[in-house]
């Protein structure tokens, strides 16, 4: 299907100029929308600075209001690359065997089909701010052996048999292959654009953030909004400024049956475990199977819920992981021109009754893509010159369209039933970042249970 027959069919959705990395397939729309330009004077970063922002220049041709979309859930897993996790689908821009990358000795390596659900044997790849750099090496996306590593984990992939939910999942909805992590950096900063659309770190400090966030966006505009965590609250490094709005999963799981949902949820993963085998965020460390288990809760909960209708669910990953990928990643307008380059692209998937069943989306979008659609659909100012230029994941929608609220039903093995194995006899540094959240979000009220 071209960029003109999805828009004839419904969508809403005006053509963009055609990405020239893309690859045409009979399932997907074509496009990319090239990042604006005209950022902001650095060191702007006051809420006031929203005023400042002109609207958002969306490819929509259909009103918020009559959009049809009441609820909008956001899942953010962790430290998965695009050609890593789904490179296997049909229609896809991936690639996974057939590759091979040169280690720090001058060795080459070839790409290879993990034979593990953890990785346990293995160190976890690199995915800091520096560590990103080496593996981009000028835009050659050839340095996955060379950055902080002794391994080869970081060139392993997975395939659809490996995957009991995206084999299943991947091939209905809207798959987004050229979605990118928000910033060349590791899991926090990368969370905050998902937050804030900009960073004020680089690593994963617990530092109090002063940044508006969209909380106090739709705070100002009365919508209703909630964060829901399983262990965690990554709210908890604005302070106690996000508590009122920040829940335990569980009431994730009640509002859904009950058809409550707000019109705004974000809804992090199980990140302290991997020590035990419990964790259930994809982190390399973690079980993945434990990760499919628990989007497919989410799933089920979303797919029966009365909000169902109206309801558009994404599912995404902060960062790539340090895992390999052979996308470009691009500049993007930004607040901080040293944050302006990409991370590798992250699987993303958009499920809702509005959405083109089976397409490959190949619209250039990253986490602030999410935003720009909650933007859109409440009226509300964007954030940064990186919100403001982004192209709003809501492409992918057809919302002229009566919806489609067939949603079938997977069987993926429950969480209870995959007997992962402890990682460690320690801590690792990922669980010891996450349980120094868990205690700051203790320390100021948030209701934690380790």
């Amino acid at each position: 299907m071209t960029t003109e027959e999805h828009t004839r069919a419904g969508s809403g959705v005006e053509p963009a100029e055609p990405d020239p990395g893309a690859t045409i397939t009979r399932r997907s729309v074509l496009g990319a929308a090239a990042a604006g330009a005209g950022m902001l004077a650095a060191g702007a970063t006051g809420i006031g600075r929203a005023a400042a922002l002109t609207a958002h220049k969306s490819p929509v041709h259909v009103a918020p209001s009559r959009s049809g979309i009441e609820h909008i859930v956001v899942v953010m897993m962790e430290n998965r690359s695009f050609d890593h996790m789904l490179g296997w689908l049909p229609g896809a821009n991936g690639v996974q065997s057939g590759l091979s990358f040169v280690d720090h000795e001058g060795v080459s390596h070839p790409t290879w089909h993990l034979d593990t659900f953890q990785g346990l044997q293995y160190g976890d790849p690199d995915h800091s701010y520096d560590g990103g750099r080496i593996q981009f090496n000028h835009g050659k996306c050839d340095g996955w052996l060379k950055a902080g590593t002794d391994d080869i984990f970081p060139i392993g992939y997975y395939e659809a048999s490996d995957l009991a939910l995206y084999s299943q999942l991947a091939p209905d909805w809207v798959t987004c292959d050229n979605f990118y992590a928000s910033i060349m950096g590791p899991t926090f900063p990368n969370r905050f654009y998902m937050h804030t659309a900009q960073t004020d770190r680089i690593s994963n400090t617990l530092t109090a953030s002063t940044l508006p966030a969209i909380w106090d966006s739709l705070a100002a505009a009365s919508v209703p909004a909630k964060y829901y965590y399983s262990d965690a609250p990554i709210t908890a490094l604005f302070g106690a400024r996000f508590l009122p709005i920040s829940f335990p999963y569980s009431s994730f799981l009640s509002d859904c049956a009950a058809g409550t949902l707000p019109a705004v949820s974000y809804v992090d993963p199980k990140f302290i475990g991997e020590s035990s085998g419990t964790a259930a965020d994809d982190h390399p460390f973690s079980d993945i199977r434990l990760g499919q288990a628990f989007l497919n809760d989410i799933y089920t909960a979303v797919t029966n819920g009365p909000g169902w209708e109206h309801t558009v669910l994404v599912i995404t990953y902060d960062e790539w992981g340090g895992f390999f990928d052979h996308a470009k990643p691009r500049q993007a307008p930004d607040v901080d021109p040293t944050h302006s380059l990409r991370g590798f692209r992250v699987p993303t998937f958009v499920i809702s009754p509005m959405a083109v069943r089976g397409m490959v989306d190949h619209y250039l979008y990253d986490h602030t893509s999410i935003l720009a659609m909650i933007e859109w659909r409440h009226g509300l100012a964007p954030m940064t010159p990186r919100d403001q230029h982004a192209r709003n994941i809501v492409t992918c929608l057809r919302l002229r369209e009566p919806p489609n609220l067939d949603a079938p039903q997977y069987v993926v093995p429950a969480a209870s039933s995959i007997a992962a194995k402890p990682s460690l006899t320690a801590s690792t540094d990922h669980e010891q970042d996450w349980l120094r959240v868990a205690e700051l979000a203790d320390s100021l009220g948030f209701e934690v249970h380790l």
